[in-house]
């Protein structure tokens, strides 16, 4: 085993086809987080951003992307932003994982999205979750009935769709829009959820803004007529290869819930959904999702990767469940076990919350208070600061 560490804009377009024909290889690593694409985007703001190229016999075996931290910790490429990570590699290689981590030159590598049936991994994983997804391969009407069997709460959604037409005007769904507005108003959305339950603002990191704007211009050039750059080339075909979608229900004119996400061989990680609190009792997040389930099909997309973490939509729209894990996988045992130690006890504690629903529930309620006293005391702010003090005041 041969390894070289470079920085992701360095891989060469041979490796990246390397990368893509591993891919497609192994249905687990068929993830557009997974792909060079994601860690090359990741790569131009983040620069501890590396991918370890692997060789055996002087042929590509694997990749392996990440950040490089202190004292040789490391994490997953992105941050924690991506929801599936592991090496990526061609079926027969199999290394022992402390080897690659040495070769890369990493003490610890912390993961909490691990495809969980990476052998190289798999005594470092100190715990699991649940990923539903959504099952699209048969087409959205076997999807449809499916789901009507499972959950049929699903005339709620018709009634409720019904009236948000009656009130605010018809439902239209563009899948694939290349509206840079609708993506602004989307991150609104998000950002305005994130303080309303008492949860830090992904948004207010300018980086991470900036990412999504990247992603969300990366289009590949396909049959439909698409072009690298062009957002909104793939409509109306199929998507090819990696890019970015963005999806928006409007109601009339007022556009009421959207989503962006990243899709690759037919998988579509569901990442950013939102919608505007205003409409809230239209359920209009479920409403869009619904129609993405109608129409992503249509663009090649056989299934849509809801994610790990509870939440009772995906619940009620899955068709079974994928299984990720989190651990630290130790390169150098002093250190490395030194690293592990000492990020052990805050990651025991969200295990704990988060498996424990009662004490998820009332962690949940807190931090919606907490956030809507925050919300409230920015309000309040923003009123003093724009009538003046209110000594000035009548």
């Amino acid at each position: 085993m041969e390894i070289a560490v470079v920085r992701p804009d360095e891989l060469g377009a041979g490796e990246v086809a390397a990368w893509h024909a591993m891919q497609d290889q192994g249905e687990e690593v068929r993830n557009p987080f997974l792909s060079p694409e994601f860690a090359q985007a990741a790569g131009q703001l983040v620069p501890s951003a590396r991918v370890a190229v692997v060789e055996e016999g002087g042929q590509p075996a694997g990749f392996f992307a990440f950040e490089v931290g202190r004292l040789g910790s490391a994490r997953p490429v992105g941050a924690w932003l991506s929801d599936c990570q592991g090496l990526v590699h061609a079926p027969e290689f199999q290394p022992d994982a402390g080897e690659l981590l040495r070769g890369c030159g990493i003490s610890a590598w912390q993961f909490d999205h691990l495809v969980s049936w990476q052998q190289p991994f798999s005594k470092y994983q100190v715990a699991s979750a649940r990923s539903p997804v959504i099952d699209l391969a048969e087409g959205a009407e076997v999807y449809a009935a499916r789901l009507k069997a499972h959950s049929p709460g699903g005339n709620d959604l018709g009634r409720k769709s019904r009236k948000i037409e009656r009130e605010l005007g018809p439902l239209k769904f563009v899948i694939d829009s290349s509206d840079t507005g609708d993506l602004r108003t989307l991150m609104g959305w998000k950002s305005e959820q994130y303080r309303r339950t008492g949860r830090n603002d992904r948004f207010d990191e300018p980086w991470i803004v900036e990412l999504i704007s990247k992603l969300f211009s990366h289009r590949p050039a396909d049959e439909a007529g698409g072009s690298p750059g062009s957002p909104g080339g793939g409509a109306g075909g199929s998507l090819g290869g990696f890019c970015g979608l963005l999806s928006m229900l409007y109601a009339g004119d007022t556009p009421v819930a959207g989503h962006f996400g990243l899709a690759y061989g037919g998988v579509l990680a569901h990442w950013f959904p939102a919608y505007d609190a205003r409409y809230s009792k239209y359920s209009p997040g479920l409403i869009q999702l619904l129609e993405m389930t109608r129409q992503a099909p249509d663009l090649g997309i056989s299934s849509i990767d809801l994610g790990k973490g509870a939440a009772r939509y995906k619940e009620k729209m899955k068709s079974y469940d994928l299984t990720v894990a989190e651990g630290t996988a130790i390169g150098r045992p002093l250190l490395g076990n030194a690293l592990r130690v000492r990020h052990a006890p805050a990651r025991w504690a969200a295990r704990e919350i988060r498996d424990n629903q009662r004490v998820f529930g009332a962690a949940d309620r807190m931090l919606k208070r907490y956030g809507q006293m925050k919300v409230a005391r920015q309000k309040r702010a923003g009123s003093v600061s724009e009538s003046g003090p209110a000594s000035d005041r009548p």
